[in-house]
């Protein structure tokens, strides 16, 4: 595989990882939104809006190849880990859900900030 078939497939692999990342995070939020319990998950519900907003800016930055996409990465995966770690507090299958593809996102948009630095 050449660098550059290499940095695609990292680069669709992250895309990817944004766009379910903002699926889990919106539906969570919304399913957050939806509970009985509105005020104890606000906290939830900020971080999720604030990860699929920076996942959806994230991967349309990436889709374009921006110069910008690298660092947009770093500040993402700050996001995800931010939403992982405030859904990992509660119970919801919804939350672990999110957390989840958060996780995996952040990882995969670490890895593409790093490639973007070498």
């Amino acid at each position: 595989m050449t660098t550059a078939q290499s940095h695609q497939s990292l680069l669709d692999t992250c895309i990817q990882a944004c766009l379910d990342c903002l699926r889990e995070c919106e539906n969570c939020a919304t399913a957050c939104l939806d509970s009985d319990m509105v005020q104890m998950m606000a906290q939830c519900i900020k971080l999720c809006r604030d990860c699929a907003d920076t996942c959806d800016i994230c991967a349309r930055f990436m889709s374009r190849n921006s110069d910008l996409h690298g660092q947009l990465c770093r500040v993402c995966a700050e996001a995800c880990d931010r939403c992982a770690a405030e859904c990992e507090k509660h119970d919801h299958d919804h939350c672990k859900r999110c957390a989840q593809s958060c996780r995996r996102c952040a990882e995969s948009c670490r890895q593409m900030a790093t490639a973007m630095a070498a």
